[in-house]
């Protein structure tokens, strides 16, 4: 979703900030806020990270009142607000977040709750918010330098201006901050191997994050799928860049990003035979016209899943094999549906989706499969609503479609003949 695009630093310092370090300061060659936390943290980053800084960074202070203006504004933006209308709607249609919620308000409030520290790409700089505990400043600057790190070998601004590809963003956002996470838990540790040294290893970690956010009362009353697209980014990030350092010692990461949440949740799927998801073009579209589109991934595939289903195994199962994926909001005479377009690795793992796609209605709208349903398609009837799930052959691909339209509309949508499949690089 759109807030793959903002910085919610935040979210893993009240738990990283535990682990404390002591380091000989070097000597001081930043001058500004925090000059001590800047000078000690930038050789660490370096060695660990292997890159040197081609210039110092700035860092400055931010009031709470301050952070939410910058906020305002980014959401102003007129592709962030089109973006998190358009995906309001898709998260409402598919069942992943109520339908009175307001995405654009609910996300300000949540960030001003997380946000203590933050880099911005498009000024440069490392903001600090007034009043942050001094035993935190340390983490969120260490944290936030490798984000400027990063910055000056890759332009952080225009991946995260990614348009219409939330899957490769969230991809691209895992990396960043998987390696921000993963970079400064090893430095607190003197630079060693967090697998074998951390107290109570990497899932102690995830366990205190995930402990840290539940004390967080916006955060805790978040949709699921606002909580985990959040969290992914820097828990599987760091699992992934962990893998990537292992298997690819002294490479540099950008120069090869991942593309996909599957290759980011799958190691198989980039470090061995590498497996690029398949752009979906859904063409002209037949008795409704298109208000926005973009794609879930596999990430968000099972989050869709788990909502309905309520059962990890099965979402996991459900969602494994996806190699593509394209939505449109629609509307139609009758109001506003969803159609949803995912393609699969094999029939088998269509034929899982397809199964586990049509549970899901069926637990969402307490209903059964209809008139009309046959072994490849099978139609649903709720109140106020019409919904379709078929599975079938395009370009030799096993795909799978989802429908969910006010009653009375018209469900053949998607025109099997406009679509296009080709391979993403």
């Amino acid at each position: 979703m759109s807030v793959h695009s903002k910085r919610f630093l935040p979210l893993i310092c009240g738990a990283l900030v535990l682990f404390a370090f002591a380091c000989e300061r070097p000597k001081s060659k930043y001058e500004g806020p925090y000059a001590p936390e800047v000078n000690e943290a930038i050789p660490m980053i370096e060695k660990a990270v292997g890159l040197k800084f081609k210039t110092l960074p700035k860092v400055e202070t931010r009031s709470k009142e301050q952070v939410r203006t910058f906020l305002l504004k980014q959401f102003a933006d007129q592709h962030s607000e089109n973006d998190i209308a358009g995906q309001e709607a898709a998260y409402k249609r598919l069942g992943m977040i109520p339908d009175t919620l307001k995405l654009q308000a609910f996300l300000t409030s949540l960030l001003e709750e997380q946000i203590v520290g933050f880099y911005d790409p498009g000024t440069k700089v490392l903001y600090v918010v007034d009043g942050s505990s001094t035993e935190l400043v340390g983490t969120i600057v260490t944290h936030e330098l490798i984000h400027a790190l990063q910055d000056q070998y890759i332009s952080l601004d225009s991946v995260q201006k990614l348009k219409d590809d939330n899957d490769r963003a969230e991809a691209a956002q895992s990396v960043f901050e998987g390696q921000a996470v993963y970079e400064q838990i090893s430095i607190m540790l003197g630079g060693s191997n967090i697998a074998i040294n951390l107290p109570g290893g990497w899932d102690r970690i995830r366990e205190m994050i995930r402990e840290n956010q539940a004390s967080m009362p916006v955060f805790a009353a978040a949709p699921k799928v606002i909580q985990e697209t959040l969290i992914f980014p820097y828990l599987s990030g760091a699992e992934f860049y962990r893998n990537y350092k292992e298997r690819k010692p002294g490479s540099v990461i950008y120069k090869d990003m991942p593309i996909s949440t599957e290759q980011i949740i799958h190691p198989a799927a980039f470090f061995l035979t590498r497996d690029n998801p398949t752009k979906v073009t859904l063409g002209t579209l037949s008795n409704a016209t298109k208000v926005y589109d973009n794609d879930l991934g596999e990430f968000e595939t099972r989050l869709f899943l788990f909502q309905q289903l309520n059962d990890q195994n099965e979402a996991v199962r459900g969602a494994t094999g996806w190699d593509g994926d394209r939505y449109a909001v629609v509307n139609t005479p009758q109001g506003q549906g969803i159609v949803w377009l995912t393609v699969w690795d094999s029939p088998v793992e269509a034929g899982e989706f397809f199964h586990l796609a049509g549970q899901a209605v069926e637990a969402r709208y307490s209903t059964k499969a209809g008139k009309g349903s046959t072994d490849l398609v099978k139609n649903y009837s709720a109140t106020g609503r019409t919904l379709q799930v078929s599975t079938l052959e395009i370009q030799g691909r096993p795909v799978v479609i989802y429908v969910d339209i006010p009653a009375g509309a018209n469900p053949s949508i998607i025109n099997p003949a406009q679509v296009t499949l080709t391979e993403e690089h």
